[in-house]
């Protein structure tokens, strides 16, 4: 299967290089075209255009920023769309918007994929990154040997826009823990806690997280980077708060969120990396939260395997 691969950015070019060495015939398309020369030293091809790509392979990827750059991208697209044409979405997206460009891909004869990843750029570097795909049976099926190659483990989430949906849900599950640990972080250092032992305890406790022994290292070393910046993180929680109010759940914490991440921005910048909205904290308290022995940013230590797909609980 020939492959395309659309937006080579922080987690993007990560992905297409475990297509490439995994031995996928790939070619990729990016505005900055380093990122492209890059890949094209890797042995990818490199496309002129969307339109290009969509008529030389099998299936694009688009990896993109926000739901208006898929669109823009998508339409240039569409005329080169036929049966046999697979157009898979990894970008994290607003479930409508998902369905809404999925139709018009399965309208024009192909078939389309909404499977973005989760799990961290240091997953997503080694491929053993998390994938969802939301898609038929039959769809899934075709995609599943090549997305084995980019993830470890895959979910086939239900039909197309279900995979988007649990994207921003975990998206946001992991902001909150974010917050949640700085505010435990800063809390710990006010009350006179070695912060070492206090990563120690929320590691080993019920109160531990995902986030905790990814982003908590980071925030204690100092670096606070993840390669993920506060914009992305206000697009993702605003994702999730629009489907709570489509489907009329009137939230609490999603609101509060999306306020401390707006003023986040306001003061920080909205580029500034995620991690860092724990300065909110730190210049209200005067506390630097830093500690000895922890890495500027996460590496993931788990040997690339071959993925394999996972079957929900009650359904195996």
């Amino acid at each position: 299967m020939k492959v395309g691969f659309i937006g080579l950015g922080n987690v993007g070019h990560k992905l297409s290089g475990s297509l490439l060495r995994n031995g996928i015939d790939l070619t990729v398309l990016d505005l900055d075209r380093d990122l492209v020369d890059a890949m094209v030293a890797k042995g990818a091809k490199a496309a002129a255009n969307p339109a290009e790509l969509m008529r030389d392979c099998d299936a694009v990827i688009t990896c993109l920023p926000s739901p208006a750059a898929s669109d823009a991208v998508l339409q240039q697209m569409l005329p080169e769309v036929k049966e046999g044409k697979i157009w898979m979405e990894m970008s994290t997206t607003d479930q409508a918007e998902a369905e809404r460009l999925g139709a018009l891909v399965i309208a024009a004869g192909g078939a389309a994929v909404d499977c973005p990843v989760s799990g961290g750029c240091h997953r997503a570097d080694t491929g053993n990154i998390s994938i969802f795909a939301g898609c038929d049976r039959p769809t899934f099926d075709r995609i599943l040997p090549f997305l084995k190659t980019m993830g470890r483990r895959i979910l086939h989430t239900g039909p197309l826009g279900s995979a988007s949906m649990l994207k921003v849900l975990t998206n946001y599950l992991a902001t909150v823990h974010l917050v949640a640990n700085a505010e435990a972080l800063v809390t710990a250092k006010a009350a006179g806690m070695d912060l070492n032992t206090a990563y120690e305890a929320i590691k080993i406790s019920s109160g531990n997280s995902f986030s905790h022994v990814t982003e908590s290292q980071v925030i204690l070393n100092g670096s606070r980077d993840i390669s993920f910046t506060m914009d992305l993180v206000k697009k993702d929680v605003g994702l999730f708060q629009e489907i709570a109010e489509r489907n009329n759940v009137p939230l609490e914490i999603s609101p509060l969120i999306c306020k401390i991440f707006d003023d986040g921005i306001a003061r920080f910048g909205e580029r500034e990396l995620s991690p860092n909205i724990i300065k909110r904290l730190e210049e209200s308290t005067g506390l630097d939260i830093l500690a000895p022995g922890f890495p500027p940013e996460m590496t993931d230590d788990e040997p690339e395997e071959a993925g394999y797909e996972v079957v929900p609980q009650g359904k195996r």
